[in-house]
């Protein structure tokens, strides 16, 4: 039993942490920023749920991108390689996130109005995709490399 207590202890340390208290910072002005864009193209501009969607990504991804490779994880890598996972990472996670959030909301609120189901999917489609994307840039994407690379070279 004390060995399991200390895997879930070991576990809990891995991902509450500094560096999670600082993405949950960068997280709020990203989600406050990326709502404002997302809500506003679909409930202002009437643009659809995925254009609307697709907005909040790429314009908040642009503002992540920089808060979280400077301040949250501070990356010093050069070069488009952490340019490149991150983008991988955002683009599964929203897949992923949004791809299950609109049928399961469709499904859960069958008889409610497409507006107020597509305006809940995208609520629940920002939980998840908050969850994934933190796992894939701490470990993904502003992952640390790992030293021992230099000896390789020979």
């Amino acid at each position: 039993m004390s060995d399991l207590r200390e895997k879930i202890k070991s576990f809990i340390r891995l991902f509450f942490d500094k560096t999670f208290l600082k993405f949950v910072i960068v997280g709020v002005i990203n989600t406050l920023f990326g709502s404002a864009v997302m809500f506003g193209f679909y409930n202002l501009l009437h643009l659809s749920y995925g254009l609307s969607v697709a907005a909040n990504y790429v314009f908040g991804s642009i503002l992540s991108y920089f808060l979280n490779k400077r301040f949250t994880f501070k990356n010093t890598e050069k070069g488009a390689g952490t340019l490149i996972r991150f983008a991988v990472n955002v683009g599964l996670c929203c897949l992923i996130a949004y791809g299950a959030a609109r049928p399961l909301v469709r499904l859960i609120l069958s008889g409610a109005s497409a507006t107020l189901r597509d305006n809940i999917a995208m609520l629940v489609g920002m939980g998840l995709f908050v969850v994934l994307n933190y796992i894939g840039q701490r470990f993904f994407a502003f992952a640390e490399k790992k030293a021992g690379k230099e000896g390789k070279d020979a």
